[in-house]
């Protein structure tokens, strides 16, 4: 890669056939010049193949804007991590199909050179009675080049059901509403178009646990009205409806880098992104 090239990597895993309810985690794990590293991962629990549960058969998709700043090689590792969550016995799932790849070379950046992308930090932001509202994942004000004629934006979002320190009821559900907004400005700094179509409601079992919620406005459109600049932000919003207490997650720390490794690493998980057109 050049020190100016953006690249969009994207890695698709889909397992099932469980033995015992699991956690499966998707990891992309991401090295390039100077040091330079990028690590993400999604993770949900697949339930197991006797459950009858929609949750027995998972499909995660981990992706995010490779950006090292230097020029050189970058390599780019997918990762299935994975968890008996029996506290007596060992489980096995199947990796059904999944592949990894570099879905674009050229994303065009933001006009100060980087790529239009943020991730929460480390932490779970909770959602309950007490705070029933968090906006993360957030992309603070940025300015595109003006031949920029639209916005893909996504907004991937790992949500956790009942929260450390909380008691939970295993046999109940949390309630959450998720909104992706995308805004465009006027020079002046006032609104110039604004966009909250992408919306879900997930009512998530305590048992799922981590659960994968990916929203994209793929066809956001450059305004060129009066006033309008190609100047914009976007975030995600997520409302707690009721049952148990959930919270968004942020990076994710203290990972091991291969299974019985002494080593780790951290990821981020709860993360957004800007690809332009």
């Amino acid at each position: 890669m050049t020190a100016t090239q953006t690249a969009y990597v994207v890695s698709k895993m889909r397992v099932n056939d469980a033995t015992i309810r699991s956690l499966f985690d998707n990891e992309i794990v991401c090295r390039g010049p100077g040091g330079w590293s990028k690590n993400m991962v999604i993770g949900q629990n697949v339930y197991d193949t006797n459950s009858g549960s929609p949750n027995q058969d998972v499909t995660l998709y981990t992706r995010f804007l490779v950006h090292p700043g230097v020029a050189g090689t970058v390599t780019c590792t997918a990762n299935v991590r994975g968890n008996s969550l029996s506290r007596d016995s060992a489980a096995t799932y199947r990796l059904v199909s999944g592949y990894l790849t570099f879905a674009d070379t050229s994303v065009t950046n933001a006009t100060d050179g980087q790529p239009v992308q943020s991730s929460v930090s480390t932490g779970v932001r909770g959602l309950h009675a007490d705070s029933p509202k968090v906006w993360e994942p957030t992309l603070d004000y940025f300015t595109l080049p003006s031949t920029v004629q639209g916005l893909n934006v996504v907004g991937d979002v790992e949500l956790q059901v009942c929260l450390r320190g909380i008691t939970c009821d295993e046999y109940k559900t949390t309630k959450v509403k998720f909104t992706l907004f995308v805004n465009q400005w006027k020079a002046d700094g006032t609104l110039c178009k604004t966009d909250s179509s992408i919306q879900v409601t997930h009512e998530v079992p305590y048992w799922v646990h981590h659960k994968y919620v990916p929203l994209n406005k793929a066809d956001f459109t450059v305004s060129k009205a009066p006033g309008c600049v190609p100047r914009f932000n976007a975030y995600v919003k997520a409302e707690w409806l009721g049952g148990e207490a959930a919270g968004i997650q942020g990076t994710a720390t203290g990972l091991t880098d291969s299974e019985g490794s002494t080593t780790t690493h951290d990821s981020d998980m709860s993360h957004a992104y800007v690809l332009p057109y």
